[in-house]
């Protein structure tokens, strides 16, 4: 029996690709076999993989207004069109919907939102082509609950839930898949605010139904879950890795 969850072979593009959950998504994609294309402002924590012929880097600030057709074809210049799509790239400002500035809502949008829908948008058609594709987005617990100073943050996440359901009917019929994970609390750079806290830390543990804030190795499962054939008839979701926060 072949292995479902297998991406030996594949081509994988994951933005935000130099630090926290972006970076650790690279790592696993690499190590199962696919090919991997970094793409951050920085080359960071994706230093680890840059010298290997299965890795490139691609460095890009998707913040700023893009030549989004020109970018795609930047990524395909290296293995060729991506079979997986990983649109880590994110930013939390942490401010008070009083404090928050037209600035401020302006980056978290094009980060958060915009870059996302256009970088899958310039690569789908050739994922059309090969009638296989998996665009996986970040979700967030924000997706559904609202958080303190997360009035910006908040509002794109609940963006990414139903993009990638119009995502999921845009393209699936076609072979394109499109997912989300909602991670819970794992330590990364984003959310070192709150792993500083202990206090802060402890609750939210004590919120979910294991007992336990994240760890990295949490995420494998599911991102190899929908990066492969394992989830052909699973389009249009959100998973939420958060250790059942949700559920309760």
């Amino acid at each position: 029996m072949p292995d479902l969850f297998s991406v030996e072979g594949k081509v994988a593009l994951v933005t935000g690709a130099s630090s926290g959950l972006g970076a650790h998504c690279a790592r696993v994609l690499h190590a199962a076999g696919a090919q991997v294309v970094g793409l951050s402002r920085s080359l960071g924590e994706f230093q680890v993989m840059a010298d290997d012929d299965r890795a490139a880097f691609l460095s890009r600030d998707l913040s700023e207004a893009q030549d989004w057709t020109q970018l795609g074809e930047q990524i395909q210049s290296y293995f060729g069109s991506p079979d997986i799509i990983v649109n880590a790239a994110g930013v939390n400002l942490r401010k008070h919907a009083d404090d928050t500035s037209a600035d401020d809502w302006t980056t978290t949008m094009a980060l958060n939102l915009t870059a996302p829908f256009f970088v899958s948008q310039a690569l789908v058609p050739a994922m059309k082509k090969k009638g296989f594709g998996r665009i996986i987005n970040f979700a967030s617990l924000q997706s559904e609950r609202a958080f303190k100073n997360g009035l910006a943050y908040g509002a794109t996440k609940g963006g990414v839930a139903q993009m990638t359901r119009a995502m999921a009917e845009a393209w699936s019929a076609e072979g394109v898949n499109a997912n989300a994970l909602a991670p819970g609390f794992f330590p990364t750079q984003l959310t070192a605010p709150v792993f500083g806290d202990t206090e802060a830390s402890t609750k939210l543990a004590e919120q979910t139904c294991i007992g336990r804030n994240g760890q990295m190795s949490d995420i494998d499962g599911p991102l190899l879950f929908l990066s492969s054939v394992a989830s052909t008839y699973v389009t249009g979701q959100l998973l939420y890795v958060d250790g059942g926060f949700t559920a309760k």
